[in-house]
C-alpha cells in the first residue's frame, strides 16, 4: 500500500523560509519506505521547487490528495481540510488566545493535530526541535541590537559590524563575522563606557547552548551569578558570561529551606522570584527559558518603571519570545525585518528601533528561519525517522488504538475531531474564545 504525505507552503509568516522535510530526505522516504511525498509549491522556501523535483519529489499547488500534511507554523483557518492529519507547531498548549479559533476549526472539521513541541521521550524531553538554531540566530540578533543601542548613545563599538542573521548566506558566514568582532575586542578592547561588559543567559537547554555557541566566538570569561556584584574592574578585552539556572532565579518562601528543583517544578507557589538582584549588574540579558504563568518572571514591568532611565541593562534578547511572559516588557513579538523595539515604561508601549528610555527588546518569534538551510536540514534529519509511522497510522480508530509510537502519541492534541485526554484542559480556553 502506498501512503501519501504533503509538505505545505508556509503562509502564516512572510519571512518563514523553513521546511520540515528537505529534498534529500523526501526522496529517501519515497525510495526506502514507499511513502509518496507531495510538496506544495513555494517561491520563498529555502529549498526551491526545482530542488525537490530534481530528487524525484512531486511539486504542485494543491495538497488535496494528501491525508497527512506536515508544516512548520500554524495552518490558516481557511486552509484546514476535513478529516486530515496535520503536524506542525500549533502554539496552542498554553491556551494561546490567538490560536484557539484555529484549534476549534481543526476539531470541528474532524481533523487530527500532532504538535512537534509535544513529541517527547518518557522523561518529557523534547525530541524534535529547532532550539539550537533559535539560540544561534538569537544571539547574533542580540549582539547586533547591542551594537545599535550603543551607537545610538554615541558609543563607538565593534558590534555595529554584525548584521541580522538572515543577511548572511549561511551560518558559517555569520560565525566568521562574530569571530572578527571577537578578534577586535581581543586586540583593542571595548570602550570604557561598557567595561566590564556582562551578558547574562537565563537557562541552560538547547536554546541556551546555541546562544553560548555564538558568544564563545568572542573572548569570553565565565562568571558565577554570586560573583557578579564584585565584578567592578573586569578586563576591557573580554566579555563576561553568566548563565543562570533555576536556583539562581528563585528562592524558597520558607526562610532557610533548601532549593529543590523538582519541588519548584511541582509547587512553584512555594518559591519567589529573586532575579531582580542580578539585573543591576548585567548589560545584556538573553532569555532562553520555558515559562508558564505559575512561575515567577525574570523582568517585571514594575522593575523597568523603577529603574529607567538610567539602568545598566541595555538589551534583552528574548529568544523564548513569550509575550507578557518571563520578560513582562516583551509586549509584542517582532519580525526579522524590524527585530527590535524599546519598551517605554512610562506609557507601557513599544517604540520601534533602539532609542528610548527603556530596554531594547529583541523578540523575533521565528528566529530559526534566519538560518533556514541549516535549521531545516537538522529538523528534517530527525523528523524523517517518525514520518513512516505517522503516515501509516489511522487516527480514526481513536488515540488508544492508534498505532503511533508513544513519543508521537504524546503529541496528539486532537484525534479525529476530539481533544485527547492529556489536552482536554484546552476546552476551557476554547470556551473562553467563543463567548
Amino acid at each position: 500500500m502506498t501512503y501519501t504525505i504533503g509538505i505545505r507552503r508556509e503562509d502564516s509568516y512572510i519571512w518563514e523560509r523553513r521546511t520540515p522535510l528537505i529534498p534529500a530526505d523526501a526522496a529517501d522516504l519515497q525510495d526506502k519506505h514507499g511513502i509518496n511525498v507531495v510538496v506544495q509549491s513555494s517561491a520563498k522556501r529555502v529549498f526551491s521547487d526545482a530542488d525537490y523535483r530534481t530528487t524525484g519529489v512531486e511539486v504542485q499547488d494543491s495538497l488535496a490528495a494528501c491525508p497527512v500534511i506536515f508544516g512548520i507554523k500554524e495552518v490558516p483557518i481557511t486552509a484546514v481540510e476535513p478529516g486530515k492529519t496535520y503536524i506542525f507547531f500549533s502554539h496552542t498548549i498554553k491556551g494561546q488566545p490567538h490560536n484557539m479559533p484555529m484549534l476549534r476549526q481543526i476539531i470541528d472539521r474532524g481533523c487530527s493535530l500532532i504538535d512537534y513541541e509535544r513529541v517527547t521521550d518518557e522523561h518529557g524531553r523534547r525530541l524534535i526541535f529547532f532550539g539550537r538554531y533559535a539560540g544561534l540566530a538569537g544571539m547574533i540578533e542580540t549582539l547586533r541590537a547591542l551594537g545599535q543601542r550603543l551607537a545610538a548613545e554615541g558609543i563607538a563599538n565593534p558590534f555595529t559590524t554584525i548584521d541580522r542573521a538572515l543577511e548572511y548566506p549561511n551560518l558559517e558566514a555569520a560565525q566568521t563575522a562574530v569571530r572578527a568582532v571577537g578578534d577586535k575586542i581581543a586586540r583593542t578592547g571595548l570602550p570604557p563606557e561598557i567595561t566590564p561588559l556582562v551578558i547574562g543567559i537565563a537557562g541552560y537547554g538547547n536554546v541556551s547552548r546555541g546562544a553560548q555557541e555564538i558568544l564563545s566566538l568572542l573572548p569570553v570569561e565565565a562568571v558565577a551569578p554570586a560573583d557578579l556584584a564584585n565584578l567592578a574592574d573586569g578586563s576591557k578585552r573580554a566579555v563576561y558570561k553568566v548563565v543562570f539556572k533555576e536556583e539562581d532565579m528563585v528562592e524558597p518562601r520558607t526562610a532557610g529551606a533548601p532549593f529543590d528543583l523538582q519541588e519548584y517544578y511541582q509547587h512553584p507557589d512555594r518559591y519567589r522570584g529573586v532575579f531582580a538582584r542580578y539585573l543591576p549588574h548585567i548589560d545584556v540579558l538573553v532569555n532562553s527559558i520555558y515559562w508558564e504563568p505559575r512561575y515567577p518572571r525574570l523582568v517585571t514591568k514594575e522593575w523597568v518603571r523603577e529603574n529607567y532611565p538610567g539602568a545598566r541593562l541595555r538589551v534583552i534578547g528574548d529568544i523564548s519570545c513569550d509575550v507578557d511572559g518571563a520578560i513582562e516588557a516583551t509586549v509584542q513579538a517582532t519580525e526579522p525585518d524590524i527585530p527590535t523595539y524599546v519598551y517605554d515604561p512610562a506609557n507601557d508601549t513599544a517604540i520601534v528601533g533602539v532609542r528610548g528610555d527603556g530596554p531594547v527588546i529583541m523578540a523575533i518569534d521565528i528566529l530559526p528561519t534566519e538560518l533556514p538551510h541549516e535549521s531545516s536540514s537538522h529538523f528534517s534529519a530527525v523528523l524523517k525517522n517518525y514520518i513512516p509511522a505517522i503516515a501509516r497510522a489511522d487516527c480514526a480508530v481513536g488515540i488508544e488504538k492508534c498505532t503511533l509510537p508513544p513519543e508521537v502519541k504524546r503529541a496528539v492534541i486532537v484525534c479525529s475531531g476530539a481533544l485527547t485526554p492529556d489536552y482536554r484542559y484546552l476546552e476551557k480556553f476554547l470556551s473562553k474564545g467563543e463567548k
